[in-house]
């Protein structure tokens, strides 16, 4: 796009009148900015805010959290699903104050050093808690500069890179780059969604590739369109991952002495009766695996949280 200085001021306007309230943006905390970031990776925003509440009033600082046992950080998560999350954010905490003097890395190159981020998590707490200007591409980013360039034809997500980073507004442009991001994905996650976009409402319609063949949010195009930007999950219920999360579910109530091993076949059991599917794997193997995530301890045939 030759001239992106049309669209930066269409995001500005409507991102000034229109975005979301979330605990974690206007903030200057870069702790808080990574815990929001690691807990929405994998989990809506609605289920996130009370989550990402309760996390800062039991571990307010990175020092905080390095302190806890990995067993309190396993428990708070709770209802959050994707537990190996807490056990790198902890990781990370430990490794912070172990190396950084408590303080988080301030680019993304750095960040990317510490144990548990990913290119995308080292680019937003780069971005919004430090002002680099980078690149951001989320799954909401990536569909609506997509769409506004590519149309319905989504090329891959590597191939979106360079558009990105040719987009990211320079200084002088009416929005920051943060906020350009934190904009993109408010048109993402409310109007650009994937299966039902409310074009007539979105600040990028006048520039967008995609918008006459989207506008009706009926178009025959959408159905094919939106698999790109939206990949089906694998079954929860009655996977690996469905069964190693009833397994951590049941520790989470134990007291810290943890449980003989053989009483967790009741509880895989009563989790196969609920979803109504066999365990893929035998106990001994989902056992064998949370371990090696750290998400569990065995000793003398007992099992707890670590």
């Amino acid at each position: 796009m030759a001239d992106a200085h049309p669209l930066h001021a269409a995001v500005a306007a409507w991102y000034a009148s229109n975005a979301r309230v979330l605990p974690w943006r206007g903030i200057a905390d870069p702790y808080a900015i990574l815990v929001s970031e690691v807990m929405l990776q994998q989990t809506q925003v609605e289920r996130v805010i009370p989550k990402y509440h309760a996390f800062l009033d039991a571990f307010p600082t990175l020092q905080a959290l390095a302190n806890a046992q990995p067993a309190d950080v396993i428990r708070l998560w709770a209802g959050m699903g994707y537990n190996g999350r807490a056990v790198r954010l902890h990781k990370l905490a430990k490794a912070v104050v172990e190396h950084h003097g408590g303080e988080l890395p301030r680019t993304a190159a750095d960040l990317r050093k510490l144990p548990g981020i990913g290119p995308y998590t080292a680019a937003a707490v780069a971005s919004f808690a430090f002002g680099e200007p980078i690149a951001i591409l989320d799954t909401n980013i990536y569909r609506v500069l997509s769409r506004a360039v590519h149309g319905v034809d989504a090329p891959s997500r590597e191939a979106i890179h360079p558009l990105a980073d040719a987009l990211l507004p320079k200084p002088g442009s009416p929005i920051t780059p943060a906020d350009w991001h934190q904009a993109l994905m408010d048109v993402g996650a409310t109007l650009c969604t994937a299966r039902q976009p409310r074009c007539m409402l979105c600040p990028l319609r006048p520039h967008c590739t995609a918008a006459p063949h989207l506008q009706s949010g009926s178009d025959p195009v959408l159905a094919e369109a939106s698999v790109p930007y939206s990949p089906r999950q694998s079954r929860f219920q009655g996977s690996a991952r469905y069964f190693r999360g009833r397994i951590v579910d049941h520790l989470r109530e134990q007291p810290d002495t943890g449980v003989e091993e053989s009483t967790l076949e009741a509880v895989l059991h009563e989790a196969e009766t609920a979803s109504g599917a066999p365990c893929p794997l035998a106990l001994l193997d989902l056992l064998a695996a949370l371990e090696r995530d750290g998400l569990i301890r065995r000793d003398s045939g007992r099992v707890r949280l670590p």
